[in-house]
C-alpha cells in the first residue's frame, strides 16, 4: 500500500468519525460549557488530538468512549481555565437539535453541577449504560449510579423550583 492510498484511507476514517460522532460529542460539551462556540472548539481539539495521536481502538464504541472522554476533559479545562458560565439562548438550544418541549428540561441539567450533567447526559441522551460511562469518565459503576441518584434527586428538585413539574 502506498503512501498516498494509507494517507487516503486514514483521511476518509477520520471523516466518517467526524460525521459519526460530531452530535454526540456537540451535545456533550454544550451540556458543561453552555455555550455553542466554546463547545464547537472543544470538537474541533477533540478531532485535533485524534488525528495527532492515532489511537488505535478495538472497536467502534471502544473509538466512541475515547472520543467522548477526550472532548469531556476538553470541556472541563476550558470551564475550568476560562471559568464561564454564559447563558444560553433557546436559539442556541433549537440550532443543536434540542427539541421546543425538551428546552427547559435540558436547561435545567444544565445549571446542575457538571458530574451530574454529564451522566444524565451519557445516560438518557446517549443511552450509554453505567460501565461505559464509568469507563470514559475514570470513575468507578458504583460512583456513577449514585452520581446519577443524585443528579436524579437534583434534576427533580431544580424542576419543582422551576414549576416544570
Amino acid at each position: 500500500m502506498g503512501i498516498k492510498s494509507k494517507y487516503d484511507e486514514e483521511l476518509r476514517h477520520v471523516e466518517y468519525a467526524v460525521e459519526k460522532y460530531s452530535s454526540t460529542l456537540f451535545r456533550i460539551s454544550y451540556s458543561i460549557l453552555a455555550n455553542e462556540q466554546d463547545a464547537e472548539d472543544a470538537i474541533q481539539e477533540t478531532f485535533i488530538k485524534y488525528m495527532t495521536k492515532a489511537p488505535s481502538f478495538r472497536d467502534y464504541e471502544h473509538e466512541k468512549a475515547w472520543l467522548i472522554k477526550v472532548v469531556t476533559n476538553i470541556s472541563k479545562n476550558m470551564l475550568r481555565f476560562r471559568n464561564r458560565h454564559s447563558l444560553h439562548s433557546i436559539e442556541e438550544l433549537e440550532n443543536i437539535g434540542v427539541a421546543q418541549e425538551d428546552i427547559g428540561l435540558f436547561e435545567v441539567i444544565m445549571q446542575l453541577p457538571p458530574k451530574y450533567s454529564e451522566v444524565l447526559n451519557l445516560y438518557y441522551v446517549e443511552g450509554c449504560k453505567a460501565r461505559e460511562i464509568s469507563e470514559i469518565l475514570g470513575i468507578s459503576s458504583v460512583a456513577v449510579r449514585k452520581r446519577l441518584q443524585y443528579a436524579r434527586k437534583l434534576l427533580k428538585n431544580e424542576m419543582e423550583r422551576n414549576g416544570l413539574l
